[in-house]
C-alpha cells in the first residue's frame, strides 16, 4: 500500500512538470513572435514536427478512419489545430501574454456550455449560468479595463476568446470519434490534418528565411514546443490521467494561466497589474465552479 503511495506520488509530480512546459509554451511562443516568425509559421512547423515524431513512435501505422470519421478529424484538425493555435498565436503578438492565458482559460467552461446544447451531457442549469457569469465577468474586466477602446490590445483578447471557443468546438466533435478510436491515432490526425488546414495560409505569407529558422534561440523554441509542450506532454498526461484519475489531474490545469503568467513576468519582464489577477481569480473561479457542479451531478 505504502509503494502505490509512493508511486501515484510521482505521477502528481509528472502532472506539475507538464503544467509547467504547457504554462512555458505561451512565452515560448511569443519570443518566436519577435524573431519575427509569423503565427502561422510557428503552429505548422511546431505541428509538422510534432507530427513526425507521433508517426515514428508508431512505426509509421497509418489508417483511413472511413469518410465520416477522417471528416470529423480534419474539421477537429481546422478548430482544435489551426484555428486555435493561430488564433492564439496572432493573439499573442497583439496583446499582453497575460491577458491571452486570462482569457483562454475559459475554454473548459464553453466546452462544458457546447456540450449541454449539442451532446445533451449536460442540461443547462442555473448553476453553469452562474459559472459564466463570473467567468465572463473575469474575461470582461482583463479585455475593458481601459474602456472601450478598440486597438491592438482589444482584438487580441477578441482573437483568444475567438481561440478559445474554437477549442470547445473541438471537444465537442472530438467526442464524435472518441472511443472509435486510439488517443495516439486521434492525436496524429489532429496535427496533421491542422498542419494542412494552416499550410495554405502560411504559403501566403512573407517566409521567415533559414537563417533565422537555424538561429538556437529560435531551433531551441521551436523544437521545445513541438517535442516538449506538443508530443512528450501528451503522452505524459494521458499516463497521468490513467494513474490517478481524470478528475484529479484536472485539478493541476487550474495551475496553467498562473504558470505561464509567471514565466511571463520572469522571461518576458510583463507587468501584470491588480485588475489582471482579478480577471484570472474570476475566471478560474467561474472554470471551476462549473467543473465541481458538474462532477457532483
Amino acid at each position: 500500500m505504502r509503494v502505490e503511495k509512493t508511486s501515484n506520488w510521482w505521477f502528481h509530480v509528472l502532472a506539475i512538470l507538464v503544467i509547467v512546459a504547457w504554462g512555458a509554451s505561451f512565452p515560448c511562443t511569443r519570443l518566436l513572435l519577435d524573431a519575427n516568425l509569423t503565427p502561422t509559421e510557428i503552429f505548422v512547423y511546431r505541428s509538422a514536427i510534432a507530427y513526425l515524431g507521433l508517426l515514428l513512435i508508431s512505426r509509421f501505422n497509418i489508417s483511413f478512419w472511413g469518410w465520416r470519421d477522417e471528416t470529423l478529424a480534419v474539421l477537429c484538425g481546422l478548430t482544435g489545430g489551426a484555428m486555435y493555435f493561430v488564433l492564439q498565436n496572432i493573439a499573442l503578438k497583439l496583446t499582453l501574454l497575460s491577458d491571452v492565458v486570462i482569457v483562454i482559460a475559459i475554454n473548459p467552461l464553453l466546452t462544458t456550455i457546447l456540450a449541454a446544447m449539442f451532446l445533451k451531457e449536460e442540461h443547462f442549469s442555473w448553476k453553469i449560468l452562474l459559472s459564466s457569469m463570473v467567468a465572463f465577468a473575469g474575461v470582461a474586466v482583463v479585455t475593458f479595463r481601459d474602456g472601450f477602446v478598440w486597438g491592438n490590445g482589444l482584438l487580441g483578447n477578441v482573437l483568444a476568446f475567438l481561440a478559445a471557443l474554437s477549442w470547445a468546438v473541438y471537444s465537442v466533435i472530438l467526442k464524435r470519434v472518441q472511443g472509435r478510436h486510439s488517443t495516439l491515432s486521434i492525436t496524429r490526425k489532429v496535427m496533421i490534418y491542422g498542419t494542412l488546414c494552416a499550410l495554405p495560409v502560411m504559403l501566403l505569407e512573407p517566409m521567415t528565411s533559414i537563417a533565422t529558422l537555424l538561429r538556437t534561440d529560435v531551433l531551441l523554441n521551436m523544437l521545445f514546443l513541438a517535442l516538449i509542450c506538443s508530443m512528450a506532454a501528451f503522452f505524459i498526461w494521458n499516463l497521468v490521467i490513467k494513474k490517478i484519475g481524470a478528475i484529479r489531474s484536472s485539478n493541476y490545469l487550474y495551475l496553467d494561466p498562473i504558470v505561464s503568467i509567471i514565466i511571463g513576468v520572469i522571461v518576458l519582464n510583463e507587468r501584470v497589474g491588480v485588475i489582471a489577477v482579478v480577471g484570472c481569480a474570476l475566471v478560474l473561479l467561474g472554470v471551476i465552479m462549473v467543473e465541481k457542479m458538474t462532477t457532483k451531478n
